[in-house]
């Protein structure tokens, strides 16, 4: 779904990160993780075309749609003004579209019935069926619930809430879009105990890909199979959740000192030879 060949980015003279390659499969689910100021979040804008690598490329596949929970979920939301509420429903107006000519075609078979207007709103109906018309209300009552908004939250207008409850309301929408490759920034900052449970439920069984950047190992156990690890050393892909990368982080390590110890025991090996004979060969002369 997504492949990154040879992706750098700087600023002026100060190189941020240089060289990434690596790709996430359909059904991948990757936690991005390093320490703070190594360059995340900045890759994550790359990827997600708010920002344009210094060097290399990102290639998604042919019709792939991102969706993009960033820190500053401020700014996803500037100049609106729906509520809460109105503003999960902006997800499904293709749904209400169909809904209202469902409508409409029900009051013109009401006043001159006919063959041509049932078919049409057969049609229509079974349209309406197939994008989940049926259940829309139900997703957004569930997704809302599900990340901590009561049911007198959702008359709230998007611009009263709180940074923490913009980035909720994000969040939630992203969850109802259902993006192809969803990319999330701590996702769990700004969420209880109970709706990060939730939040691992939803992502566990997500149909699409994920990168995410967490600080939480608990929450990337539960919903990764890969690790991209960013650090003053280079980026390094891992396979499994977040306790199998630090396995195997250890592992190569270790397996690194014994290569760099026995590289390192050659050459004194090598050394202390040229001077044993450089030493021969001046008792000689």
């Amino acid at each position: 779904m997504l492949t990154l060949n040879s992706l750098s980015f700087a600023f002026g003279d100060y190189d941020v990160f240089l060289g990434i390659t690596a790709s996430v499969p359909n059904d991948g689910k990757v936690g991005l993780v390093g320490p703070n100021g190594i360059g995340k979040t900045t890759l994550l804008r790359v990827i997600a075309g708010l920002a344009q690598p210094t060097t290399g490329s990102v290639v998604l596949a042919r019709g792939t749609r991102i969706g993009y929970l960033r820190q500053e979920a401020v700014e996803a939301f500037a100049g609106h003004h729906n509520t809460v509420h109105d503003e999960m429903l902006r997800v499904f107006e293709g749904i209400q579209e169909l809904e209202e000519r469902m409508a409409h075609l029900e009051a013109r078979m009401a006043e001159e019935p006919s063959d041509a207007l049932m078919d049409e709103y057969s049609a229509a109906q079974e349209a309406f069926e197939a994008a989940g018309g049926y259940e829309y209300e139900q997703r957004i009552g569930q997704v809302l619930y599900g990340l901590g908004f009561r049911r007198e939250d959702w008359n709230l207008q998007i611009s009263v809430l709180s940074g923490g409850q913009k980035t909720r309301a994000l969040l939630a929408r992203l969850l109802l879009e259902k993006p192809d490759l969803l990319i999330l920034d701590e996702p769990t900052n700004h969420l209880d105990v109970q709706a990060v449970e939730w939040l691992e439920g939803m992502l566990k069984t997500w149909d699409g890909a994920l990168l995410i950047v967490s600080h939480d190992r608990y929450f990337l156990d539960n919903v990764v199979n890969h690790i991209w690890e960013m650090g003053p050393a280079g980026f390094e892909v891992y396979r499994g959740n977040y306790s199998a990368y630090v396995r195997q982080r250890q592992e190569r390590w270790e397996r690194r000192e014994t290569e760099f110890a026995a590289v390192k025991q050659r050459f004194l090996d090598e050394l202390d030879y040229v001077k044993r004979n450089i030493a021969r060969d001046a008792t000689k002369n």
